[in-house]
C-alpha cells in the first residue's frame, strides 16, 4: 500500500464487508468451502499485501466478537493470506485465466498448513465449518486426526480459493482500470 487515500480505505471497507457476508452465509450453509478471504484477496490484489492483511485481520475481529469466534483463533491464516497474495498479484500477472490453478494453490497452502495446526491443537479438529463434518468422518473411519484435518484443509482451501480467484479476475475485469490501476 504505497498510499492511504478514499479510494484505497472505501475498498478495504466494502472488502471486509464482502469477507464478512460471504462467510457468514456459507457459514449459514454449512457449505465446506469458506469464501471468507475474497476480500482480503481482492484487496491484496488491488492494493497490496499490506492493505490484504489490514482487512484479513480486521474481518477476523470484527466476526470473533460478533457471529463466529473461532474466526479469531483464525486470523493468523487471513493475514498470511492477504501478505501472500498481495506479493503475488505484485509480482506476476493474476489476471490471466490460465494462472489462476495455480496462484490459487500459492495462496491456499500456506493459509492450509496453518489453520491444520489451528484446528488440530486448538480444536481437536471440530470448528464451525461445514468441512468439520468430512474431518470427522475421516477421523470415523480410522484416519488419524491430524492427516484428516490436514487432507479436508488441503481439499477445502484449495476449492475456496480456486472459487476465490477465478471470482476476482472476473471481478478485477469489471471493475476496470481506474481501480485496478489505483495501487
Amino acid at each position: 500500500m504505497r498510499k492511504i487515500n478514499t479510494r484505497s480505505i472505501v475498498l478495504m471497507a466494502i472488502c471486509i464487508v464482502l469477507n464478512i457476508v460471504c462467510s457468514n452465509f456459507i457459514l449459514m450453509l454449512r457449505i465446506p468451502v469458506y469464501l471468507d478471504a475474497i476480500g482480503t484477496i481482492l484487496a491484496a490484489s488491488l492494493l497490496g499485501p499490506v492493505s490484504g492483511m489490514i482487512v484479513g485481520g480486521t474481518t477476523g475481529v470484527l466476526m470473533g466478537v460478533t457471529t463466529d469466534i473461532f474466526s479469531l483463533f483464525f486470523m493468523p491464516v487471513q493475514l498470511i493470506t492477504g501478505a501472500i497474495a498481495g506479493v503475488l498479484y505484485n509480482r506476476m500477472q493474476g489476471n490471466q485465466l490460465k494462472n489462476s490453478w495455480w496462484f490459487a494453490l500459492a495462496i491456499s497452502l500456506p493459509g492450509t498448513i496453518l489453520s491444520t495446526i489451528i484446528t488440530v491443537i486448538l480444536f481437536n479438529g471440530i470448528t464451525s465449518s461445514g468441512s468439520s463434518i468430512i474431518v470427522q468422518l475421516l477421523y470415523g473411519a480410522g484416519m488419524s486426526q491430524s492427516l484428516a484435518v490436514f487432507l479436508v484443509q488441503v481439499a477445502t482451501d484449495y476449492l475456496d480459493k480456486l472459487l476465490t480467484v477465478i471470482f476476482l479476475l472476473f471481478a478485477t475485469r469489471l471493475l476496470g482500470k481506474k481501480w485496478v490501476t489505483s495501487r
